[in-house]
């Protein structure tokens, strides 16, 4: 066995997530490797593994991993950003539980959806909020820049997940959300990935996420 273009000593360690490792010249079998994947997931797309409605799923567009992979947590189909997709059970699960404390942030294009909301909507929205009877924790918010249609763009940061809890939170304010993007869970960064493609990451962030 090689590890890293390296013959592996007896007793050495090696890591299948991080490491080349060949058995006879040939890679590790797919089926014994964990993937982690970065989608930057399209409008139009939802985050189940299939749906009624037959409208597009995400695993659609990682079909070319030969590995099984599911997406951690979910976006809802009118949102698009950063959705992590893998085969690793016990990592998804601490990614996505709250005692985690993985914060979400998530660019939001908002505007007035009625004539008594108030012109500043951040104070409501760093506020504690009920979304399907659960008192959320307070948001941070932090106000890029005014639209011309008396509207925000924005950055809302969570540390939960309750369903269409930004949209909720903004309609508890008087708001109507027009786009919805994730850009960054944790440590990770949406960055430049074009939308529709995913990456692999990268060892340092898989490392991040065995630290949860």
């Amino acid at each position: 066995m090689d590890v890293n273009g390296m013959t592996a000593l007896l007793g050495e360690m090696a890591d299948a997530d991080t490491d080349e490792i060949l058995i006879d010249d040939a890679p590790l079998p797919a089926s014994e490797q964990y993937v982690y994947l970065m989608l930057n997931k399209p409008r139009g797309y939802v985050t189940t593994m299939s749906d009624e409605a037959g409208r597009p799923d995400v695993t659609s567009l990682v079909r070319d991993i030969p590995q099984r992979v599911y997406p951690v947590g979910r976006l809802d189909m009118h949102s698009e950003g950063l959705l992590i997709m893998t085969n690793d059970g016990d990592m998804a699960y601490r990614l996505m539980h709250p005692r985690h404390n993985v914060s979400k942030q998530y660019l939001v294009k908002m505007s007035k959806a009625s004539p008594n909301a108030p012109d500043d909507p951040t104070e409501v929205l760093s506020q504690p909020l009920s979304i399907e009877g659960h008192l959320c924790r307070p948001a941070e918010v932090r106000v890029l820049h005014r639209t011309p249609d008396n509207g925000y763009v924005l950055t809302i940061a969570i540390k939960e997940g309750r369903n269409r809890q930004i949209r909720r939170m903004c309609v508890q304010c008087g708001y109507t959300v027009n786009a919805l993007k994730r850009v960054a869970e944790g440590k990770l960064k949406l960055g430049d990935l074009k939308v529709g493609t995913y990456r692999h990451l990268t060892a340092e962030e898989i490392a991040y996420l065995k630290t949860l």
